[in-house]
């Protein structure tokens, strides 16, 4: 069945669209594939769509990585609405708006991808539930895991989860997805996949604020350690399965993502550490913190390293006095 899935749809051009749309491209050829993929991959600006296809070259977000001769440049939505599955790798905070626009022109049944790590606010929505509220023919998916750009661009052995709650969707996604470079193990543990995805973006910036602000390496092993801990609680508490907090979408992606500065997040959380910050837009995890901690405490489930970031990033606390506050915190057993 993996074969159904010849053209490939990627809404978003950005660095992790561009990405997965080489990737797409290269498994079109790879794995005992009977037909090579056409990949279309949309964005929002003419302009910078056309330079992509001339250039065939990301340059504002990939410089050096060529695209893939299969990746079909365009800012027409009724062409990527007319693939046979759909990546969608747009901001969790502006993936409704883009499904609103997408909804009318594509057909049901449309297998549609969340490559986005975050919780939509306002409504506490997981990706997959705001696929589904915005495109209720769609067959829902979510793609996640440890992952850079850059390495996923340029064809690095990466591993990663694809989760839908149909077994034979995930499965034949996964297939029609995999290639050399780009393994999928498939799941059905949604919900699992997403979870891992947003907390562990909260906590990178946590991890960058202990790297910004010079704690030591002893500091940044405990933020992991005890950071894990919490996405453990809050995955269990909102259904997710042990195995997948254990795995790729979850402690993998907080091991990549705490690892430096070529997270986003992390980078963000290094410079609120050093007092560089200016802001950026593409830090999910900037938008997720406040949320998640809303659906922990509603659930009863202890985010204390997760609490302290949302409240810097508010404004309620100083870093110095967060850090101050983590420290103090009554002595527990580990768990």
């Amino acid at each position: 069945m993996a074969a159904a899935y010849r053209r490939i749809g990627v809404m978003g051009a950005g660095a992790w669209g561009t990405a997965l749309a080489n990737a797409a491209a290269r498994a079109g050829r790879q794995g005992g594939h009977q037909e090579n993929h056409e990949v279309v991959l949309w964005g929002r600006d003419a302009a910078a769509m056309v330079e992509m296809a001339q250039l065939r070259e990301n340059r504002p977000d990939l410089p050096g990585i060529a695209l893939d001769p299969a990746v079909t440049p365009t800012a027409d939505l009724a062409a990527v609405a007319s693939t046979d599955a759909l990546l969608l790798v747009v901001p969790a905070q502006a993936c409704r708006a883009a499904l609103a626009r997408l909804a009318p022109l594509a057909r049901d049944g449309l297998p549609v991808i969340s490559c986005a790590k975050g919780i939509e606010r306002g409504t506490r929505a997981f990706m997959s539930e705001v696929i589904g509220e915005a495109m209720p023919g769609a067959r829902p998916a979510v793609l996640s895991g440890p992952s850079f750009a850059t390495d996923v661009a340029a064809g690095l052995p990466t591993a990663v989860t694809l989760a839908a709650h149909d077994a034979q969707l995930a499965a034949d996604l996964a297939a029609a997805l995999g290639s050399s470079t780009l393994r999928l193990y498939h799941s059905t543990d949604v919900r699992g996949a997403e979870i891992g995805g947003a907390t562990k973006n909260v906590l990178a910036i946590a991890a960058g604020i202990v790297s910004g602000r010079r704690l030591g390496a002893s500091a940044a092993a405990a933020l992991v350690a005890r950071g894990f801990a919490e996405l453990m609680r809050f995955g269990r508490a909102y259904g997710a399965k042990a195995e997948t907090i254990t795995g790729l979408s979850g402690l993998g992606d907080l091991i990549l993502t705490t690892s430096g500065p070529q997270s986003r997040n992390f980078a963000f959380g290094q410079a609120l550490g050093a007092g560089t910050a200016t802001g950026d837009k593409l830090a999910e995890g900037a938008f997720t913190a406040s949320v998640l901690v809303e659906m922990a405490r509603a659930e009863g489930v202890d985010v204390p390293v997760s609490a302290a970031v949302d409240g810097v990033l508010q404004g309620r606390l100083s870093i110095d006095g967060a850090i101050e506050a983590l420290m103090a915190r009554p002595q527990r057993a580990e768990g």
